[in-house]
């Protein structure tokens, strides 16, 4: 068995800012970056640099803690990472804790770090975000710079906060971007309940969260979902393999298995294949602008099952309700809501382009409404605390 880590490398720090968990594909000046995979860590360097998306948080003080451990290559959805060990989820220990981002959501959800910056290319935010009972946000495809981070497939990849709440997301963008600021709350959003295939005590769990809000709900047919996950599957991995295809061959003893699997399933993507989807993802982004001119938000559960035990976490690659969103590029809120389930479940909230300022506020309302259903409530520090 792997040993049990939260961060690749961690960092002593002194001082009241506030304590930020680094995702190591994000570059930190001084420090290698690994991408939780030993044939990159065994060729990297130093970074001479920090990334773009760092210039906030060490603008406002903040206090890195740690390059938070990953599933290899950010391509992978449980968490486990057969090089530098397998986070703790901090909802039960026998459980995966979701990926890529695994070290980030549970630096936050352990108490380790008052907010984290994870990845999100297929889900890597929400899913351990849902996972560890911890809240994240995928931003808007190009909102945050990713110069400095280790790519994945370009057109999904995306930088976004995670934290025990939504009060730590709201720190965690004004540090990705200064100035951000929620938008104000009450208004009476319009939300478009949608139903992919999920456990029913996940689906339950949702329509009761949605019922404390006081919104305005409808349930539209959206059968291009099932398409718009297929064409996004396939084209991450087709840019994944064109990504990491050289690093695959020429030293696939050093990359796990799991994940050596899944770029060769790019490099067998054909020409046809590729522009069908392309054309999927069209339509898809249409539909979605659609919806978007009579809703403000859709809302689904984030996964399609509760968080499976360690060893069994590829499941989660056919029980995450989150490439659809990629694959459009628009932002995304993982929210934990209480469930009748063996751990929380969690609620997706997906906005339309660029209106992250909405998703939080109605997040906040969203956490304020449920609250005394019993769900946990953290406590992040405001920013310049």
């Amino acid at each position: 068995m792997p040993r049990v880590t939260t961060f690749i490398t961690r960092f002593e720090t002194s001082g009241d800012g506030v304590r930020i968990a680094v995702k190591d594909v994000i570059d930190v000046a001084g420090v290698p970056t690994t991408a939780g995979c030993r044939a990159v860590a065994d060729e990297a360097r130093p970074a001479r640099a920090d990334a773009a998306c760092l210039a906030g948080a060490r603008a406002a003080g903040a206090r890195i803690v740690g390059k938070a451990n990953l599933h290899e290559l950010a391509l992978g959805v449980t968490g486990e990472n057969p090089w530098f060990g397998t986070p703790v989820n901090p909802l039960d220990p026998r459980l995966v804790p979701g990926g890529s981002s695994s070290g980030s959501a549970v630096a936050v959800g352990s108490g380790e770090a008052d907010v984290a910056l994870g990845t999100d290319t297929g889900g890597s935010v929400r899913i351990p975000s849902a996972c560890c009972g911890t809240a994240g946000l995928k931003t808007t495809h190009g909102r945050v710079p990713l110069d400095g981070v280790f790519p994945l497939a370009p057109s999904f990849d995306t930088v976004g906060p995670m934290a025990r709440d939504v009060a730590g997301l709201e720190t965690g963008m004004a540090l990705l971007e200064p100035g951000f600021c929620a938008a104000p709350g009450g208004r009476p959003w319009r939300v478009a309940r949608l139903r992919p295939e999920v456990d029913a005590r996940l689906d339950a769990a949702v329509d009761a969260a949605l019922a404390r809000t006081g919104w305005e709900l409808c349930e539209p047919e959206v059968p291009e979902w099932g398409e718009a996950t297929g064409a996004a599957a396939l084209l991450l991995v087709a840019e994944a393999w064109a990504t990491h295809g050289p690093l695959t061959e020429r030293a696939p003893g050093r990359i796990g298995s799991d994940v050596v699997a899944r770029l060769r399933l790019g490099r067998a993507v054909d020409q046809a294949a590729l522009a069908s989807a392309a054309d999927s993802r069209k339509r898809w982004t249409a539909r979605l602008e659609e919806l978007f001119a009579q809703v403000d938000f859709l809302a689904t559960s984030t996964l399609a099952i509760f968080p499976p035990p360690l060893g069994h976490g590829e499941e989660l690659l056919m029980a995450r309700c989150t490439l659809p969103v990629n694959l459009a590029g628009v932002p995304a809120l993982a929210l934990p809501v209480p469930s009748s389930g063996p751990v929380a479940a969690s609620l997706q909230l997906i906005g339309s382009w660029g209106s992250e300022e909405h998703l939080l506020a109605a997040g906040r309302h969203l956490e304020a409404a449920t609250a005394e259903l019993g769900r946990p409530v953290g406590g992040t520090p405001p920013l310049g605390h």
